[in-house]
């Protein structure tokens, strides 16, 4: 299968011509790997390939090449090391749960993304395995904490890949690169068995794929709850691919176009959004500009943010220090989780249930917001990404709060679904040309909403095709 041809098509594609007898599952896994090697050398999304790997039997994604992130999902016998020197040669005992769901839809597990250290960062710049950067301008970042897999599905070595996202790190990357990228609700894909919540349940499972469908297929696999999870969420009404070829009936959409924090989207981006209104006018939907209240101040949100990200961050350090013998300090930690963790030490029980109070004002707040809207607009990023090697600069100088407002102030938008526990999409709308980088537009919709997000995905990509586009670094070019 030549690379030209096997990156024509998405993953959906591929399971269809693999069920026809057309190609063999064998052929995609050797074309996938063939990708990787091709354009690997020049963005640095994967950290090792694997080329053993067998396809089980069944499922509807039989022999879909699949890479994982370092981080979130273990893979028995493989290395999972966090983007961190602290757990470098860390190798899984057992599989986690989507491990296992994601082998028994057929996936083929091909290797392992980069990620930031511990995933406390929106670029994927780590020094233990080096930074990953944009296929679409190598100058620049291809966001985080998912940016490993992002770029790989950008690039063409996979049609999809793994990721998650604690505060954005499946929507960040996504915009970055040109994707879609869909953070389901709280509790729709297993965390488990090694844990029951991740950043006291900030942090979901997801996927990154160039179109809507793959990602609609993909969580159709995997997700649901499995034996011992914490809670459970209420089944949706239909398979969510389904939901793809549908057309939604006319959206009440809010629409909020600078950030919180009182600072002013750039203007590159706040074309794309006005564009992106035009368009859903078009198509029929209601658009109304809001002022949104989520119940707290921007410095309470960012500082409850803090507290879950420093708490469970100090949590998680620790128990990787003593399995793998190893001293916390500047030779296994970067300055910013180093400052997360002192944080982390220092703040109490109370701190915690204070931050749950807040969390609990803003997902009430927003659970009312949705009974009135049924999506809220916004920018993905309020601008492009940095470039490679500036969101790191000034990491040295700063404790767990500023690193915090650091992050935060680079990816603003984001977070509010991780609080709330609700799915969120960023859906590839338009560009900024002057610098080839592609531009994402969020949209949320309330609890165990995701079908409604994909109608709108699914009428969007018809209306107004992204998956054609080319990166400059792409594994499917007539000269490889």
């Amino acid at each position: 299968m030549k690379l030209s041809e096997y990156t024509s098509y998405d993953a959906v594609g591929l399971a269809g011509l693999i069920a026809k007898g057309e190609v063999s599952a064998a052929e995609v896994k050797q074309a996938a790997l063939a990708a990787i090697d091709a354009v690997n050398g020049e963005i640095n999304a994967v950290i090792e390939s694997w080329d053993y790997e067998q396809h089980h039997a069944g499922g509807d994604l039989v022999g879909i090449p699949m890479l994982v992130k370092d981080l979130g999902i273990a893979v028995k016998g493989r290395r999972n090391e966090l983007g961190s020197r602290l757990a470098a040669g860390y190798v899984s005992p057992h599989d986690t749960h989507l491990t296992a769901k994601m082998r028994a839809a057929g996936m083929v597990l091909l290797g392992r993304t980069t990620t930031p250290e511990l995933a406390a960062s929106t670029t994927t710049e780590p020094r233990f395995n080096g930074g990953t950067r944009n296929p679409w301008n190598r100058d620049f970042s291809a966001g985080g904490s998912s940016g490993g897999s992002a770029a790989a599905v950008a690039s063409g070595m996979v049609p999809a890949a793994h990721a998650t996202d604690g505060g954005g790190s499946i929507r960040v990357p996504a915009s970055a690169n040109g994707l879609f990228g869909l953070k389901p609700s709280r509790g729709r894909i297993s965390m488990g068995p090694d844990v029951d919540e991740v950043w006291s349940g900030l942090a979901v499972h997801g996927f990154v794929s160039r179109t809507v469908r793959d990602s609609a297929a993909l969580l159709d696999a995997v997700q649901g709850n499995v034996a011992g999870d914490p809670f459970t969420i209420a089944p949706l009404p239909q398979r969510l691919i389904a939901c793809v070829t549908e057309e939604p009936a006319p959206l009440n959409i809010a629409v909020m176009a600078h950030p919180l924090n009182q600072r002013q989207s750039s203007p590159e981006v706040t074309k794309v959004l006005g564009e992106t209104v035009e368009r859903l006018i078009g198509l029929g939907h209601r658009v109304e500009e809001v002022t949104l209240d989520i119940g707290i101040s921007w410095e309470a949100f960012v500082e409850m943010n803090t507290r879950f990200w420093a708490a469970n961050n100090a949590t998680w350090i620790d128990v990787l220090a003593a399995v793998m013998q190893r001293p916390v300090n500047a030779e296994t930690l970067e300055p910013s989780n180093l400052a997360l963790w002192a944080l982390g030490h220092q703040l109490t029980a109370a701190d915690l249930l204070g931050a749950m109070h807040m969390r609990n004002t803003v997902t009430q707040k927003m659970g009312r917001f949705f009974q009135q809207y049924d999506m809220l607009l916004t920018p993905t990023l309020p601008a492009r990404p940095t470039v490679s090697g500036h969101y790191n600069l000034e990491q040295e100088k700063m404790d767990g709060r500023g690193w915090m407002h650091h992050v935060f102030t680079q990816s603003p938008f984001t977070a509010l679904a991780n609080v709330c526990g609700t799915p969120a999409m960023s859906v590839p709308l338009g560009s900024d040309p002057a610098h080839n980088l592609p531009i994402g537009m969020q949209f949320f919709a309330g609890f165990n909403g995701e079908h409604r997000l994909l109608r709108l995905a699914g009428q969007l990509e018809r209306a107004f095709p992204w998956h054609t586009r080319r990166p400059a670094v792409w594994a499917g070019h007539p000269q490889r």
